[in-house]
């Protein structure tokens, strides 16, 4: 929930995260349970933890997030620091309302488990037809036009090489749903230190997010050091 997004960058960067650290990755993708666990938890976290900077700071952090900051407008109420004293009760009774849609959910999902592994029993010869005319009929949607179609089989047949080829699908969810936004804040925190990079880190929150970012870049160099620098230790014992 600290990045703008929504739920889908969630679950597929926690998928990449879950399978980059797991023991056993080659199991992943032949119902492996972090599979399964992580993307539904980073899923579930990241929809709720979207509120937070809604209602504290009136940025919203998801689309979702988005669509209930003008329901808050529109009913007169400013989301911000304020908000919690001027209106306690909508604050508190928005938080119960997590609390008490999250125990639902629980109840609702057990209840219906069953009829959820059933869809797995469905052969894939079926599904598939069904997933690329949903998706063919979501791609048209957005703007009417016929291309948008061609997009989708132009990068769906990329997105099966990329996963023939074993390439994480975490970086590229992200770029594509958080690339404008970045470039933008980016440019902006950069006119406001009058080029100065150094902004990134002035603020104890950005330092630790941007300290975060860095780290997580260059742990694939670091892995692959750590893990040359122990092949002569270990050939010597």
């Amino acid at each position: 929930g600290f990045k703008p997004g929504g739920a889908t960058p969630a679950s597929f960067m926690s998928y990449g995260f879950a399978k980059r650290w797991s023991k056993h990755p080659e199991q992943f993708g032949k119902g492996a349970l972090e599979g399964v666990v992580a993307p539904e938890t980073a899923a579930h976290a990241a929809g709720v933890a979207a509120l937070l900077p809604m209602i504290v700071l009136g940025i919203p952090g998801s689309p979702t997030a988005a669509v209930m900051l003008g329901g808050l407008l529109i009913w007169g109420l400013q989301p911000g620091p304020t908000l919690f004293t001027d209106r306690p009760d909508f604050v508190w009774g928005l938080i119960a309302s997590m609390y008490i849609g999250n125990v639902i959910g629980v109840i609702v999902v057990l209840a219906f488990v069953p009829l959820f592994a059933a869809i797995l029993r469905i052969p894939f010869a079926v599904l598939t037809p069904l997933i690329v005319v949903i998706c063919a009929i979501g791609a048209y949607a957005v703007s009417n036009a016929f291309l948008d179609i061609w997009y989708m089989l132009i990068f769906g047949v990329i997105g099966y090489v990329f996963r023939k080829l074993d390439y994480p699908l975490a970086p590229m969810v992200l770029a594509l749903v958080l690339g404008d936004m970045a470039e933008t804040a980016v440019r902006q925190s950069l006119i406001m230190s009058q080029g100065n990079p150094g902004i990134f880190f002035w603020s104890p929150i950005a330092a630790v997010i941007t300290g975060a970012a860095l780290l997580l870049f260059f742990w694939p160099v670091f892995t692959a050091l750590i893990h040359r620098a122990r092949g002569p230790l270990e050939s010597a014992r």
